[in-house]
């Protein structure tokens, strides 16, 4: 019982929380997550005033995180996409996302290894989690500004499309680096690059969790449809719709032992493609649902980096911080400029002025921090990894979120 009331306590704390930050949004006229920081920020700092603990602590927030938030914002996400326009832009979504995620997340990993330069303090397996987590893009804002703009559809599509999948996959690469580094640890090992078994093994590894999780979702998707159309109740909809978004990603993770991420996305992909025809009837209260939900939810995750942020951050980990920025933003560059001339070969030509839009509105956001929140505190590196992406993010936040809109006008899109 008493764990029911601390659960229900860190709810009702954090749920409050969200709702000053979306006030605080308001009155300085920026975006929600970065009201919903200050709030966290704040809410850490009264914390001692009021001589209240909500229990929250950096290892009890990975089960929160992973298979509570995770879940709903990766179906909410995929959800609001067209399915036709999707598909259309398919081969140059799945190109950037995986092997642009690759490609970004080796580069990232490089630069800050060699930037940091401290082989015990921040070994490769260091290295490659930063990578990995700052591989995933999450161009919320840039989006907001993009529609407020009247941008073009296909440009939007492009963006919201390669940054879902580029989440889902990222996940599985960070899993893989995770699982690496928890073996290491363990085995009282220090983490180098010589654990990997080799490239076969990942590519094993992420053919069996890749597919698998399409595979699930799909079946998962289908199932979804059936049972709401049996059902044939707008209200009884949006209790399957949920109900998906946790069981997918529960099937395919507990179950069968795929990416419950890619899971939770083919299946609500496939659902609303399957589903399209009752947009106006069972569905018509879904897309405000899950509105509110991936609101609520990215809301929680920005409290939660808030209340984790110390000061001690910044004056021990600034500089790894400014290298975790410029690695990042260069990978992404790089990333975008290399494989965009090839999209021409997997479907539409990529304009210049979209691979700008692509490097430039790759912002690191609700799914790196995420990630990084579901460290476990017994990798001896865990805080300096958190402080970098804390950086990042920051900097995608106060200077990539604010200035994407010049950058829109100025290309005309």
């Amino acid at each position: 019982m008493e764990g029911v009331t601390t659960l229900v306590g860190q709810g009702l704390y954090m749920a409050v929380a969200a709702v000053v930050g979306l006030a605080i949004a308001r009155i300085l006229k920026r975006g929600n997550t970065l009201g919903c920081l200050i709030a966290g920020v704040l809410a850490g700092v009264l914390l001692p005033v009021l001589d209240y603990d909500t229990g929250l602590r950096a290892e009890n927030i990975h089960q929160m995180v992973f298979f509570v938030i995770l879940p709903v914002l990766i179906f909410e996400s995929a959800w609001k996409i067209d399915p036709d326009v999707l598909f259309r832009w398919l081969g140059p979504i799945l190109l950037f996302a995986t092997l642009g995620v690759l490609i970004c997340g080796l580069i990232t990993a490089v630069l800050v290894y060699y930037g940091v330069h401290h082989p015990t303090g921040f070994p490769w397996i260091a290295a490659l989690l930063t990578g990995a987590i700052l591989a995933a893009t999450d161009p919320v804002s840039i989006i907001a500004r993009m529609r407020q703009s009247h941008a073009n559809e296909e440009l939007l599509t492009l963006v919201e499309g390669e940054s879902l999948f580029n989440d889902a996959v990222a996940v599985v690469l960070f899993s893989f680096i995770l699982g690496i580094a928890s073996h290491s640890v363990m085995e009282g090992a220090v983490a180098t690059g010589e654990t990997v078994a080799g490239a076969g093994s990942f590519a094993l590894y992420f053919s069996v969790l890749f597919f698998g999780g399409l595979a699930v979702g799909t079946l998962c998707g289908l199932l979804t449809a059936i049972v709401i159309l049996f059902l044939g109740s707008a209200g009884a909809a949006l209790v399957v719709l949920v109900l998906a978004a946790f069981g997918s990603f529960y099937l395919a993770e507990h179950v069968v032992g795929v990416s419950g991420i890619l899971s939770v996305m083919v299946c609500a992909i496939v659902s609303r493609a399957c589903l399209r025809e009752q947009q106006e009837t069972y569905l018509t209260h879904a897309a405000p649902t899950w509105e509110w939900l991936g609101l609520l939810f990215n809301a929680l995750i920005f409290v939660i980096m808030g209340l984790v942020i110390t000061f001690k951050m910044f004056s021990d980990q600034w500089l790894a911080m400014i290298i975790a920025i410029v690695a990042a933003i260069g990978a992404r560059g790089l990333a975008v400029f290399m494989l965009a001339p090839l999209a021409r070969f997997v479907g539409p030509p990529i304009p210049q002025s979209w691979r700008l839009i692509l490097s430039w509105g790759g912002l690191r956001g609700v799914i790196a921090v995420a990630l990084v929140l579901s460290l476990p505190t017994e990798l001896p590196y865990w805080w300096t990894v958190q402080s970098m992406v804390f950086g990042v993010v920051l900097f995608s936040l106060l200077v990539q979120g604010t200035t994407s809109t010049r950058l829109i006008r100025k290309l005309g899109i």
